[in-house]
């Protein structure tokens, strides 16, 4: 099996893009990081900040409310990275699965017939939160109210904690997955 894509699920602050950074640096091949703030930096001003309707809006407890513009642009997004990944590319994709199963469900649509390495980003909501206060961008809240909804019904082939475990110890292991065997089906 020859992995295209690396999908890594975490909520914010959960230490996704520490991981994608460390990922792209150790594997023998290159690698494409590419994810959900990625995608939200290039939208309109405004429209990821609530600013518009149909946008994305975040509320005073952190929680996030997508709207159906948002939605089609975002669907948009995961057909482009995935036809990225059928082009040649391999991407590490930094994600936070707001529906839970629903947010895999499209992904693994748009990359149907594609080896993808499934991997949860899981890290306790206290450190999280932590982490949210002293990143300073950050909604108050975001990283508690997501650290487990997004892993709701979500099958992974592996999970990583980075609670207490840095970013490129996670990384070797995911690393030393990618020879493994095919995706798993079930929640982990």
């Amino acid at each position: 099996m020859e992995y295209r894509a690396i999908i890594l699920n975490g909520g914010s602050s959960a230490g996704k893009s520490g991981i994608s950074r460390c990922l792209r640096t150790i594997l023998p091949e290159p690698w494409l990081g590419l994810g959900v703030d990625t995608f939200v930096d290039t939208l309109p001003p405004g429209f990821g900040d609530g600013g518009t309707e149909g946008g994305l809006a975040v509320g005073p407890g952190g929680e996030v409310t997508v709207g159906a513009e948002f939605r089609r642009l975002e669907d948009a997004w995961i057909a482009g990275v995935a036809a990225m990944v059928r082009a040649g590319a391999r991407v590490v994709v930094d994600e936070v699965f707001l529906g839970g199963a629903e947010s895999r469900r499209r992904w693994r649509d748009a990359l149907a017939g594609v080896d993808v390495l499934w991997v949860g980003v899981r890290c306790d909501p206290v450190v999280a939160a932590g982490r949210e206060t002293a990143r300073g961008d950050r909604a108050a809240g975001m990283a508690a109210s997501q650290a487990e909804s997004v892993h709701r019904g979500v099958a992974y082939d592996l999970v990583v904690d980075t609670t207490g475990t840095e970013a490129l110890e996670c990384a070797r292991t995911i690393a030393a997955r990618l020879g493994a065997a095919g995706p798993s089906e079930g929640p982990v």
